[in-house]
């Protein structure tokens, strides 16, 4: 009977292994699309049925949010001068958490997406004399602005999260990494245990 048990409870534990990490997937992106979408859908406002009460057409509200997008790139690359540029950066500086937020958000998509990523160059550097390494991306080549010649910045990410460190560190202990960054922030992300293959 114990044989038995322990064979079920193998199984049982192997299943746990799939399905936790792929129903916890599953739920979170279901969650993120289905909130944006509810937030954002604006046939609540626009149409009612014969009743009059609001009709919820699923997926507007990500539609909404794609079309916002295009509408903005298309404004910024065609429409928008350095003059207008200038105004916004002017309106921006008088309201500091607004300017604080939007600068810092800015930022960080810039550095997944924009023109100059810069998650890019995955580095591994030695932080200690014992030989401990740590695995991070190198962010800013040149710190002689901050009177720091022949000094760098390198981002270390934190497993299981959004957070990280930066850490300036002489450019001699800083070795790039021949991998892909994002297989290196896979790597990093999953605390060690994908992102290899």
């Amino acid at each position: 009977m114990k044989k038995i048990f322990r064979v079920l409870l193998r199984y049982f534990v192997k299943g746990l292994l799939v399905v936790v990490p792929l129903g916890a997937a599953c739920f979170l992106i279901y969650w993120a699309v289905s909130s944006l979408d509810n937030a954002l859908n604006f046939g609540d406002f626009l149409w009612t049925n014969k009743a009059g009460k609001p009709i919820y057409i699923p997926g507007l509200g990500i539609a909404n949010v794609v079309v916002l997008i295009f509408i903005a790139g298309i404004l910024i690359t065609n429409v928008v001068t350095d003059p207008i540029k200038r105004w916004f950066n002017r309106w921006l500086n008088r309201l500091p958490l607004f300017k604080f937020l939007y600068s810092s958000i800015k930022d960080l998509t810039e550095a997944f997406v924009g023109e100059e990523k810069k998650f890019n160059e995955p580095v591994i550097v030695e932080v200690n004399e014992f030989g401990l390494k740590k695995i991070g991306f190198l962010v800013q080549k040149d710190l002689a602005a901050l009177n720091l010649p022949g000094e760098v910045a390198v981002y270390f990410p934190y497993s299981y999260s959004f957070a990280g460190q930066v850490i300036i560190i002489s450019a001699d202990k800083v070795k790039p990494i021949d991998k892909s960054a994002a297989d290196m922030m896979k790597f990093v992300i999953s605390g060690g245990v994908s992102g290899l293959e």
